[in-house]
């Protein structure tokens, strides 16, 4: 069964095997925030009615929210037959209830890492009470239940749980100036001034966190910000917690827990792997890359393409430019004999680059990805993720604050990643005189026609030519027109590139059964080039199932779409197609 996430902590979304769906109408998505803001306890039909209608519910109220809860009910349950109730969206005599564990919901799992943060609270462990509650800080992503209809998240429902999440927030900052970690908490103090403006408590544990996290100028400033504010809002000054972090501020007494207990400042790590030595062409590509200064790219393209090597070279130009440490990560999504990294894995050895001792990292993917763009707030760090598999390996990785830049390359198109803001670039072979340059720097000085044939049979394809070029500079006596013949007399196949064969293999086994059956019988059609219509002819199947299967060759650049609906596949995509034995399933 496909995992399901309910979100309400922020924009309201529902996640099915990682896809978002499709809540449907304002008051339909107001009914499953409801739902999800009682979280497991029922809901009386009364209380829907006058929350759905605040001013006042048209005569067929009741009828609309039946109408509702049935439309919930199969968009959770697909394939739910008419009428039927379902185990999600459950009616019982005290009203509607949705029926969720407690790590499918973000505000279930925010409630029981606040509850045991209190319990370490209590035992007098703030060091656990901290990693407790950074993990149920990390669950709340924005305004709550933002997406349905203001009049609606107005209601009391929705006020009580932003009220606990300042509430909870506010311990989180306690806890954190005990273990001198004011970093920590941070963001979630900022949403939290959003929320409860005029909160002075709230206030004061903020420029005592700044201060405790070495910004003393940031925490005199949020002092005087919000003493105007009380003075103009209220025509009061600050009152006696407010003035005593004032003057805890300007007495120094709050420091970071490095120089508070003499330890060396934060570490700043240098991750990046060597520049790629005799680098040429790509003068455009890294031109847009040069536009982007403090986001995030993608660069896609298919195996062998250069999209680490273009990564490299990037992050190298302007390693300078982040004084705050350049992190890398190898996350082994294609990687031949290995398996992917997960986002834990990774978070976790990100974190301990950065300075945290292991021992303090939380469980959970999502309380080490909010510690981590915690332990980023403020600094400028390049991240390099190598390799990514997919969206969901790679969100949690990304920082959150400005200032910082993420260079991603993958394989596949991460669509996920393009529609939350990331950019993308795509790399495809480079043209023949930069693939000619590319072996001409690594040949040792040969020339000749031998290295137009070269890249000819190599497709331009910068992996390919360098496997080529390694494979003469490995064996002195085999110079390039040996190397020449040898792809020669191995044409149609890939034994001369094992290489490149065993990376197009690992893309080749990320396939669904059905896409890769398709990309087995492309070598039948002798055209340039496969419209979806004789794609559908070759492998016998609808136009409407080849469709998504074309496109998912398309996204692990399998097959590219040259033109709309025409798709041709790369000559060597080609040859590890042709080649005996060499796809099987």
């Amino acid at each position: 069964m496909e995992l399901t996430r309910f979100e309400v902590l922020g924009p309201l979304r529902v996640l099915r095997g990682g896809a978002e769906l499709d809540l449907g109408f304002p008051q339909q998505r107001a009914l499953l925030a409801l739902l999800l803001a009682r979280a497991g306890r029922p809901v009386p039909i009364g209380e829907i009615v006058d929350v759905l209608w605040p001013d006042r519910p048209p005569a067929s109220a009741l009828n609309v929210v039946r109408r509702y809860v049935g439309s919930l009910r199969r968009l959770l349950e697909p394939g739910l037959p008419p009428r039927a109730p379902g185990r999600r969206v459950r009616r019982g005599a005290d009203g509607y209830l949705l029926a969720a564990e407690e790590d499918e919901v973000d505000l279930l799992r925010f409630r029981d890492r606040s509850r045991r943060a209190q319990r370490a609270v209590a035992t007098g462990r703030p060091e656990v009470a901290l990693r407790h509650f950074v993990g149920a800080l990390a669950e709340w992503r924005g305004t709550v239940a933002a997406g349905i209809p203001p009049a609606v998240r107005g209601r009391a429902v929705f006020a009580e749980i932003e009220r606990e999440l300042v509430r909870t927030t506010v311990m989180a900052a306690d806890a954190a100036l005990l273990c001198g970690r004011g970093e920590d908490v941070l963001p979630g103090l900022r949403r939290a001034v959003g929320l409860d403006a005029l909160n002075e408590s709230v206030h004061a544990r903020l420029v005592m966190a700044l201060a405790a996290a070495g910004r003393q100028a940031e925490a005199l400033a949020a002092f005087e910000s919000v003493r105007l504010l009380l003075a103009g809002e209220l025509g009061v000054a600050p009152g006696d917690e407010l003035s005593l972090a004032h003057t805890r501020v300007l007495r120094q007494d709050l420091r970071p827990a490095d120089t508070a207990h003499g330890h060396a400042k934060r570490t700043v790590p240098t991750q990046l792997p060597p520049d790629v030595p005799l680098f040429v062409g790509r003068e455009a590509e890294l031109a847009s890359l040069r536009a982007v200064t403090d986001t995030a790219v993608l660069l896609t393209g298919m195996a062998g393409v250069g999209k680490t090597a273009l990564a490299v070279r990037r992050a190298h130009e302007i390693a300078g430019r982040f004084p705050d440490g350049q992190l890398h990560v190898r996350l082994r999504g294609f990687a031949p004999r290995a398996e992917p990294l997960t986002s834990s894995t990774a978070l976790r050895g990100m974190l301990t680059a950065l300075g945290l001792p292991e021992h303090r990292l939380p469980d959970g993917t999502d309380a080490l990805a909010g510690l981590y763009r915690s332990t980023l707030s403020g600094r400028r760090v390049l991240v390099l993720l190598d390799d990514a598999l997919d969206t969901e390996q790679v969100r949690p990785l990304l920082p959150a604050s400005p200032g910082c830049l993420t260079l991603i390359t993958s394989r596949r198109g991460l669509s996920g990643l393009v529609t939350a803001g990331v950019r993308p670039l795509r790399l495809d072979p480079p043209p023949t005189a930069d693939a000619l340059a590319l072996l001409a720097h690594r040949a040792a000085g040969q020339r000749g026609p031998v290295l137009d044939e070269i890249v000819a049979r190599c497709g331009r394809l910068p992996g390919a030519v360098v496997e080529a070029a390694g494979r003469a500079a490995a064996h002195p006596g085999s110079p390039l027109t040996a190397v020449a013949a040898e792809l020669r007399r191995t044409q149609g196949t890939l034994d001369a590139l094992p290489d490149l064969h065993a990376a197009l293999a690992r893309s080749y086994e990320r396939l669904s059964t059905q896409a890769a059956r398709l990309l087995r019988l492309l070598p039948r059609h002798s055209g340039p080039a496969l419209t979806a219509e004789e794609a559908s002819a070759l492998a016998g199947l609808t136009a409407r199932t080849v469709r998504p299967l074309l496109d998912e060759l398309a996204d692990l650049h399998l097959i590219t779409e040259t033109a709309p609906g025409r798709y041709s596949a790369h000559d060597l995509v080609r040859a590890f197609l042709r080649a005996p034995g060499a796809v099987q399933r």
